[in-house]
């Protein structure tokens, strides 16, 4: 690796022990570098703002989910409908980050970051779904193209609400019972189970 590309993996690191602790309000560029070996100027070498790093993050986070993805399609033969929800229900389970980062306001993360950025990230992105595509066709030759693409159109958005469900703070459980709203908890697993199986019906 890299000299560059060690300091970028340092920044994006100091980030996401950030992420576990703060929102991404509350995380500056100032904090990123006060758990980096460099001074915050210098990780504009590397980032111009605050969302090019959450998006690296995110990147990294999909190219994790990705090869989870891969998995499933080159050490299965078959899979029943219910044997794919299941197994891609598992790769989400583990991926609370990602599915964290899923539920921030993406049009201004990408909005404040450069195209260059935005490119490798869409890249990540993309490698994702086209994975999810192989193991559609692999799995369910007699999905149609129509039917395998609206299943994508339908689970990529699907992803955006599973964190803001399944993860509930105190002040949310709070409000929610004071507003009478009869809320039953369900683990992120759960509702990617569920909502896979619906979508392969």
């Amino acid at each position: 690796m890299e000299h560059s590309d060690l300091r970028k993996e340092e920044i994006i690191k100091a980030c996401e022990k950030l992420y576990e602790k703060y929102n991404f309000k509350d995380i500056s560029i100032k904090l990123i570098s006060e758990l980096t070996s460099f001074s915050r100027p210098s990780i504009y070498n590397y980032f111009e703002t605050k969302e090019e790093i959450f998006l690296a993050l995110f990147q990294k986070e999909y190219e994790k989910w990705y090869f989870d993805i891969e998995k499933i399609r080159t050490e299965n033969e078959k899979l029943t409908k219910e044997e794919f929800a299941i197994a891609l229900a598992h790769t989400i389970e583990n991926k609370e980050r990602l599915l964290k980062l899923l539920s921030m306001n993406m049009y201004d993360l990408e909005e404040n970051s450069r195209l260059e950025r935005l490119i490798e990230f869409k890249r990540a992105y993309g490698n994702a779904v086209h994975a999810i595509k192989l193991c559609l066709n692999k799995f369910f030759k007699e999905m149609s193209e129509d039917e395998v693409m609206d299943f994508l159109y339908s689970f990529f958005p699907f992803m955006f609400g599973i964190y803001p469900y399944a993860v509930v703070t105190k002040k949310q459980e709070k409000a929610m019972k004071e507003a009478n709203i009869d809320y039953k908890y369900h683990s992120i697993y759960e509702i990617a189970y569920k909502g896979i199986k619906k979508l392969l019906r």
